[in-house]
């Protein structure tokens, strides 16, 4: 579960790190977008196995869900 968890939290600042830069958030905007997210939900879902992808890959389904309202 460690390993998870550290994977999680590695994804957690790339994903904050992207919406800063991509959608020039704050970091305080982008910590809230990212946390109430159903993206974010998955993520921390260790049987979705979500936190072992790119970070690239799970950005494309929290933007999706920024600009739709939906993950996918």
């Amino acid at each position: 579960m460690k390993e998870a968890e550290y994977l999680i939290e590695c994804m957690t600042k790339d994903l904050v790190l992207l919406l800063i830069e991509r959608r020039g958030m704050d970091m305080k905007t982008a910590l809230h977008t990212l946390y109430t997210s159903d993206t974010y939900d998955k993520l921390t879902d260790t049987r979705t196995g979500l936190y072992y992808q790119s970070p690239g890959y799970v950005y494309d389904f929290l933007e999706k869900e920024i600009t739709t309202g939906r993950m996918a």
